[in-house]
């Protein structure tokens, strides 16, 4: 793609049935809106960061793996797992395909946890987050989606920034 090439963009999804089901499809639509903004970038492109900060696409993309992990797996859970690196610091190790893989397999054991639970009001197993309060699964579905929207909008103007390429 050129500079001047855009994505197609595409709309949010419809309304869904239940609540569970419209907000698992607004925060799919946003992760797959990381993911496009993270797929074709080169491995340089993706690493190098566009702001002071030290933020970059692929940064991005770990950081909200880690928060897949944490809110889904840790929290609402109670999965014994290592207490995610919320950081965004690169090793030698991650490239572009490793950290997509790794997004994608935590959103979908996110998706599955999500899938067995039957009430959105059902709490967490483990107090989370800053304020160390034990939230309800429609919480962490509301939370997901701010946190991932937002990263999603950082990622669009880094990946501009990298090589031009706007829209999804």
């Amino acid at each position: 793609m050129t500079e001047t090439q855009q994505r197609r963009d595409v709309g949010p999804p419809g309304s869904g049935s239940d609540e569970k089901s419209t907000l698992t499809a607004f925060l799919d639509y946003l992760r797959d809106a990381v993911a496009a903004k993270a797929r074709g970038l080169d491995d340089e492109k993706g690493r190098t960061p566009g702001v002071p900060s030290g933020t970059s696409v692929l940064g991005l993309v770990k950081h909200l793996t880690a928060a897949e992990l944490y809110w889904f797996a840790w929290a609402f859970e109670g999965a014994d797992i290592a207490h995610p690196d919320f950081g965004m610091e690169l090793t030698a190790e991650d490239d572009a395909d490793t950290l997509l893989a790794a997004y994608r397999a935590a959103v979908e054991r996110s998706n599955e946890i999500i899938a067995r639970c039957d009430d959105v009001t059902r709490p967490c197993a483990r107090a989370a987050g800053k304020a160390d309060v034990v939230h309800t699964l429609r919480w962490v579905l509301v939370h997901m989606i701010e946190e991932t929207a937002r990263h999603a909008g950082h990622a669009d103007i880094l990946r501009e920034q990298a090589d031009g390429v706007v829209g999804r």
